[in-house]
């Protein structure tokens, strides 16, 4: 039986030989050169980082009750108030005072809430600031009738998804919208990737943060602003056009899950639905309402 001590010995300084592309010996650590230069347009095309690029922080945020007293009395727009729960002092409550005339949200919420949202000391309070200034609904209205124009209005009941909300204001001010309503509670919170998503039309297009959807609807239906609903439980189709919408109109469109509030659909002057041709029986949000106000802006243009 052979021994390992009995097999030949193999020298140390034994290297393999190593050939380019035109056969000719290359040394061990030049080896990979040819391989690299063969592959230099890919590498070029994706730069590597030694590390991950920094998280996207284009939405501010506040820290502490003083300066986010300041901050409502400086008259900044902020987007939603996080306080501590159980805090009650003569700061919160006017803090609160001033919130609800704003239509700003304040949730009441765990310390355990808070420092997920923030590693430093906040002291029981964080505010983010938001990236737009809201418009008061009642002002808008009236100054395009004072103008002589046609409102168009688009109402968003839910819509909480950043970049479905990024892409139905692109839609809108596309399509000629004149404004977005959306309620103070249960919408996306307008940050980054909301106005990224927008392609900046959010920086140019009004949004209205109501407080009461309902009194809102109804305040618009007093105005003259006949409410279409698009709903996939209509029995009136979009492409039968049996709803005149050359006049002023407020579209209201529902979340993905739960479609439009059944109080909401009530108060509607006219229910419609996308016409289906394939097997999936509903559109993302974001296209429907492009479709919708396609069709207000068809139906204008048609008529003009």
């Amino acid at each position: 039986m052979e021994k390992r001590t009995d097999r030949p010995d193999q020298p140390l300084n034994e290297r393999r030989q190593y050939y380019d592309a035109e056969n000719r010996p290359v040394g061990r650590d030049n080896r990979g050169e040819g391989r690299r230069e063969n592959r230099g347009d890919r590498d070029n095309a994706k730069p590597r980082y030694q590390q991950r690029p920094a998280a996207d922080r284009s939405i501010d945020m506040l820290f502490g009750l003083r300066p986010i007293l300041e901050a409502l009395h400086a008259g900044r727009t902020l987007d939603k108030i996080f306080l501590l729960r159980g805090t009650k002092n003569s700061v919160t409550q006017e803090i609160n005072e001033l919130a609800r005339e704003r239509t700003i949200p304040i949730s009441l919420v765990p310390i355990e809430k808070l420092n997920d949202l923030t590693r430093k000391n906040h002291q029981g309070a964080v505010a983010f600031v938001s990236p737009i200034d809201y418009a008061p609904l009642d002002s808008i209205l009236a100054g395009l009738f004072e103008e002589g124009k046609t409102p168009l209005l688009l109402i968003l009941d839910r819509i909480t998804d950043v970049r479905n909300f990024g892409s139905i204001a692109r839609n809108a001010e596309c399509m000629g919208a004149n404004a977005i309503v959306v309620p103070s509670r249960g919408a996306a919170q307008i940050n980054g990737d909301a106005l990224k998503t927008s392609a900046g039309a959010l920086n140019l297009i009004p949004v209205c943060r109501e407080s009461n959807l309902k009194d809102t609807i109804t305040f618009l239906q007093q105005s003259g602003v006949q409410i279409v609903a698009c709903t996939e439980k209509a029995d009136v189709s979009l492409e039968a056009e049996s709803v005149d919408l050359t006049g002023p109109v407020a579209v209201l469109m529902g979340s993905e899950e739960d479609g439009i509030s059944p109080e909401y659909l009530k108060l509607a002057d006219y229910k419609v639905r996308i016409p289906m041709a394939g097997q999936i029986s509903s559109l993302n949000v974001s296209v429907a309402s492009g479709i919708m106000l396609f069709e207000v802006l068809r139906q204008r243009l048609r008529k003009a």
